[in-house]
């Protein structure tokens, strides 16, 4: 019998997965098992991909390979150069990822001699090499090196490739936890989106494809760049408390407060809130931190709502120098791990994904003819 109509989908249970705790009543999130305060605390992002892609934690031997796979597979085709040196410099970030995976996929198709993990290690090591391509060809005229190997990981290379320059211990280390705690997150909606599109059996690229298309919207992927508009705004906390007190009268939505599923607090915010905590201060940070947390007391007073990860990311990704215009582009590259394990998933015990709609049109009715419609 089909499910009483649930907007969004919320509330349904739409299949089921190995990979994560999300929203589950006396549970952490945790990824295949292991709490992510855990793994944001002590694992590398590199840890996480294999864990989610391969289905155990790596040991340090492995864990050495993998990275030196990763740093093998960082290297940009030449035509996709070319692709990317053709796009406007105007483009939207992730727009040139979303172009990039595509085309990417036509230059090293899945296949006998490509299998799902190869391409699933393929794009999470290229697709930092493809973003600051082509935002140094536009910004700065510089046709960069994207292997670096002298910085092994993902943090470590983007943030290398972004800057010039080797980044600071808790500079990686923040970005590193960044990543872990978007990895992954169960049943989002460009997860789903990644889950429906393989389980008609397309590739895998056009499967990532869809998954950036539905992380591009501002009410999934961009809210950590609404964040930090929200916050630029103001110069002081009590400029702060004044503008967002008006914009809750005025029923404005402030960007970065409430989840869909977590109705106690977001479980990855306390961790990227102290990151962005150590930051402010080794930054000697007055102004933006102080910002953050009365608009936090704020919000939580008036409207018992609690900030989610992007709040707080927007606050951390600020003061490692990363524009505001990459923060999406930065969680599609985290998340590309989550999506990928999720294809694989969805392909071990595939059906095609097909939900009922409640229909509202008009009843049954005869066609008229031409004259009767005059």
């Amino acid at each position: 019998m089909p499910q009483k109509n649930a907007s969004g989908l919320e509330g349904i249970m739409a299949g089921e997965t190995a990979l994560s705790t999300v929203g589950k009543e006396g549970l952490d999130l945790t990824y295949r098992g292991y709490s992510i305060r855990d793994l944001a605390a002590a694992a590398s992002f590199e840890e996480v991909i294999y864990l989610l892609l391969y289905g155990s934690l790596p040991a340090r031997a492995e864990l050495d390979r993998y990275r030196s796979l990763l740093i093998t597979l960082r290297d940009l085709p030449p035509p996709l150069r070319v692709i990317l040196e053709q796009l406007p410099p105007t483009a939207n970030p992730v727009d040139v990822l979303r172009t990039g995976c595509s085309a990417l996929g036509t230059l090293e198709p899945e296949g006998q001699d490509r299998d799902a993990h190869a391409i699933a290690n393929r794009l999470c090591a290229s697709f930092p090499s493809m973003l600051l391509y082509w935002f140094h060809f536009h910004r700065n005229g510089r046709r960069i090196e994207t292997r670096a190997e002298a910085h092994p990981t993902v943090a470590d290379h983007f943030l290398y490739l972004l800057r010039g320059e080797p980044p600071s211990a808790l500079h990686a280390r923040t970005l590193d936890a960044a990543l872990i705690l978007h990895a992954e997150h169960e049943f989002n909606a460009s997860t789903f989106a990644c889950r429906v599109i393989i389980s008609t059996l397309s590739d895998f690229y056009s499967a990532v494809t869809g998954g950036i298309g539905a992380l591009r919207g501002p009410l999934h992927g961009g809210a950590d760049e609404g964040a930090m508009k929200l916050l630029e705004r103001f110069s002081s906390p009590d400029e702060a408390e004044a503008g967002v007190r008006k914009m809750l009268e005025k029923k404005e939505k402030v960007m970065g407060f409430g989840h869909r599923v977590y109705k106690d607090g977001d479980p990855r915010a306390p961790i990227i809130k102290g990151l962005a905590g150590q930051l402010a201060e080794e930054a000697g940070d007055r102004t933006l931190f102080p910002i953050a947390e009365r608009i936090e007391s704020l919000v939580f007073s008036e409207k018992g709502l609690y900030p989610n990860i992007d709040f707080y990311s927007a606050v951390a990704y600020h003061f490692l120098g990363i524009p505001t215009f990459l923060f999406t582009p930065l969680f599609v590259i985290s998340r590309t791990s989550g999506w990928a394990a999720h294809i694989l998933e969805q392909r071990a015990h595939n059906r095609l994904i097909r939900p009922l709609a409640v229909y509202t049109g008009p009843a049954p009715r005869p066609f008229p003819s031409m004259e009767e419609r005059s």
